[in-house]
Order: C-alpha cells, then structure tokens, then sequence
C-alpha cells in the first residue's frame, strides 16, 4: 500500500467525500491525552452512564440522554452519552445527521464508514463494500467526528485482539426529528421516548447476506491515519502505541474497580466585594469621629434575584451579624491569631474576630440589636428598607467604628455595606495600620462582608428562621 505523510501545524484531520452527493464525513483530532487516560475515562464514564435514570444497553452500543429536546418551545436538540466498547458494534446509520466528540481507548480507534445510498445499494450491494472508507484514531486521544444522515459506519478496535473498548462519546442530535423518520418512530421522539437505538437501522438483508457470504477484507479497504504522537507507521508511533497499550490495562483495570461519584453545589449568586470612595448617603459612618479620622474604607456587595420581598432590613441586618459570629473566613481566623500573638505584649486588645466586627464578642451591657448583638449605635429607616449599625472599640493606640448597613432596593436587589474609619492614638497605631491597611483592604473587610452576606442569604431562604424574636 503506497501511503503519503503530511505534517499539519492544526489539528489533523480529514474528510470523505460522499459517494451519493451526500454530506461528507469529517473527523479531527483534537488532543492527545496521557497514557492509558482513554481505558481510565472510558471505565469511569461507563459506570456514571450506567447509574443514569436513562441508561439504555442496546446494539452493542450503551447510552443516555443527558438533555432532552423540547419540542413545544421550538428545540429539536438532544445531547446523549454513548460507550463502544472492545467488542465494537454492527454498521448501521441513522436518519438525521451527528456530530460528536470522543475519547478513545488505549488501543485506538477504526472509524468505518460507506456513503452508498438506499438506491445504489438496492441496484447492487456491492456498492456499500465499494464505497467503505476507513479512519484510524491514535490511542488516548481526543477527536470529533461529523457526517451526514443516511451514512452508515461501524466502530471498532484497530485489531482483533479487542482488548481496549473503542471509545466513549457526547453526541450532539442537532435535530431529533431530521431525515426521513418512518411515522412510529417519529412518534416515539416526539413523546420523548426515543433513545439512539430507536433512530438506528441496521444493514439491509441484502449487504448483511453478502457479508456473510463475502466477508470484508480490512486490510484492503482506503484507510487514512490520523495521529498527534508521531508520524503513522514509524518506529516512535509503534513504542508510543505499546506503552499506552499497557498503561491503559493497567489504568482500566483500576478504574473498573473504583466506586466513582458526582457531587453538585448549588451557589445562589456569585458575592462580588467592591470597594467604594466614600460611605453612601445617609451612612452612620460620616457620623463617627466626626472631630477626625487617620483611615476611612466602604465595601459594598449588591445581592440580586434572591427575592427579599418577605424580609425587612432589620431582619437581614441581624443575620448579616450573625453571619459574622458563624462564618469567619479561616484566612482571617488564623491573620488574627497571628496579630493576637504579637500584640499580646504590647497589652492591646485582642480577638479571634476581625477588627471590623469584633465588639460584635464583646461583653458590654449597653444596646443590644435584635436583643442580642452589641452595637455602639443603630438606625432603621421608617419603611425599614434600610438599617444600619455601628461596631467599634477604644484600644491603646487607635480607635475604630465600623458600619454595617443593609438596604433593601428591591424585590431582587439587596446592598450589603461595612465601612470603617480610624483615628490613631500615638505614632504606633499611625505604624500599625500602614502595615494592616494593603491586607484590611484586599483581603480581611471583603472576606468578612462576602461570608457573612453568605450566610445571611441561605438563612433568609431557610422557612421557619427566626432570630430574637423577629419572625422571618
């Protein structure tokens, strides 16, 4: 067999014309994974698909749908997941067009496909072997394949040996109900319960009785190789090949045997901290150290969709201070231990809460918000759309107040606040906060605001949720 190598600086890739002026069949590679990665994926991939509520094992060929079309807003689309394993399947075509993304197995892959017609198979079956084309994928390797509906194709392992499965694949069906569908099977998609076997047909008697007959020279059949590791054929293609054989043995074997799982974590909204030039209007902090402050900073984090109407802002303010005492970034806890150890000598006031919130800990029997949080001062607008409070402590060498605030805009929209201003006692508080000020601002004010806000939405969303008497 005479064969041409041609290097590509993209993908490789390649395209068979169709024998009937049909769409062509295009196939590309797209990476080339790590040794032995395909059996890994394909073992792992195999057991999720299976453990799906619409697993189906049929024709050689395990799949699932993982989304649906719907039909009654205008989406034909559908998504499957499918296996082959070592065993390949048997050629067969499909009506509407597909297009999918694979990974194959440790040993590759051999994609065979003939895009001889209903008619020209009919008026002779030997049109269907005349038009057979063959692609061969690398091992471990990431590739798409696209072609055409009424084109049939098989997909196997590159030798008889079958010790590696052939691929797992996502399937894109851009329209479940393209091509000539005979009406029952129509119905059945239209339903929703047509799976890729109920839109597969088999061969015809006539080509299946010829094969039997007659059966397919591998050998002799138009093959174009496709690879990323090395030139098809060479030397370095052959080692690459036989040490992927064995990782993928190895690295399928051990998969096989893994209990794999999933896990889902559903996050409201994304909690974006931005930093402010000035308090907003009407903030209790332009009220603090009015005679003179060294530091000043505002943060603000803008809460939308979660649907506040049920809630005053007095009652979100309480739960934003609660998620202060409960939800502490670990980053501040151990910054503060840290400043604990060094400014124990120096007989400062100490804390395992950061300084913007940390009168929050203290004992003072003076105002209490919601009955329970010790507060220097605090203000809730009449509508109770917004409520504020302020935090603070006198220490040796500087003397803080900090500004909690929440305003409900809307129905969907809520701003969280925490500002704070500083004056300093002595030249230490003045070096103090120079050192503190780069980590107050990046890091320890937005991460406290962010947790707290946090905590605050899941506690607004959980029923039954009361906090001193306020009934949320």
């Amino acid at each position: 067999m005479v064969t041409h190598t041609e290097v590509v600086s993209t993908f490789p890739g390649t395209k068979i014309a169709s024998h009937c002026d049909g769409l062509p069949v295009e196939v590309s590679l797209i990476a080339q994974l790590g040794h032995g990665s395909g059996n890994q994926l394909y073992a792992g991939a195999l057991q999720r698909q299976r453990a799906h509520k619409d697993f189906i094992d049929q024709l050689d060929e395990p799949s699932t749908r993982l989304a649906a079309a719907d039909f009654a807003r205008g989406d034909n689309s559908a998504l499957f997941s499918f296996a082959v394993g070592a065993q390949g399947h048997p050629f067969h075509r499909h009506a509407g067009h597909r297009l999918f993304t694979a990974v194959s197995g440790s040993g590759g892959a051999q994609l065979r496909f003939s895009t001889a017609s209903q008619e020209q198979i009919e008026k002779d079956p030997r049109s269907f072997v005349s038009a057979l084309r063959y692609i061969d994928i690398p091992p471990d390797c990431l590739f798409t394949v696209r072609f055409g509906g009424g084109t049939w194709h098989q997909f196997a392992t590159r030798n008889d040996r079958a010790r590696h499965p052939v691929f797992f694949a996502l399937s894109c069906h851009t329209n479940e109900l393209g091509g000539e569908l005979p009406e029952a099977v129509r119905d059945s998609v239209l339903s929703g319960e047509a799976g890729i076997a109920t839109l597969t047909e088999l061969l015809p008697d006539a080509v299946t009785d010829l094969l039997r007959r007659e059966p397919i020279r591998h050998a002799e059949i138009p093959t174009t190789s496709l690879s990323l590791d090395a030139a098809p054929g060479t030397l370095a293609d052959q080692l690459h090949r036989v040490t992927r054989c064995f990782a993928g043995l190895f690295r399928g074997a051990v998969g096989a045997l893994q209990d794999f799982q999933g896990f889902v974590s559903k996050g409201s909204c994304q909690l974006v901290v931005e930093e402010l030039p000035q308090p907003p209007q009407g903030s209790l902090l332009q009220e603090q150290l009015p005679e003179r402050h060294d530091h000043q900073d505002t943060f603000r984090l803008t809460v939308r969709g979660q649907g506040y109407s049920r809630l005053s802002s007095r009652q979100l303010l309480a739960e934003v201070l609660e998620g202060f005492l409960v939800a502490r970034p670990a980053g501040v806890s151990w910054l503060m231990r840290l400043r604990n150890v060094v400014v124990r000598p120096l007989k400062l006031r100490t804390s395992p809460l950061g300084c913007p919130a940390s009168s929050l800990l203290s004992q003072q029997q003076g105002f209490l918000f919601a009955g329970r949080y010790p507060v220097l001062g605090a203000r809730t607008d009449g509508d109770d759309m917004r409520s504020q409070v302020v935090l603070g402590a006198d220490d040796r060498h500087l003397v803080f107040r900090s500004c909690v605030g929440v305003q409900v805009v809307s129905d969907s929209r809520v701003d969280f606040t925490l500002g704070t201003r500083v004056r300093y006692s002595n030249l230490f508080g003045h070096l103090y906060m120079s050192l503190i000020d780069r980590v107050h601002r990046g890091y320890v004010a937005p991460a406290m605001l962010r947790n707290a806000v946090a905590s605050a939405s899941q506690a607004s969303i959980a029923p039954d949720r009361s906090v001193e008497g306020l009934a949320i």
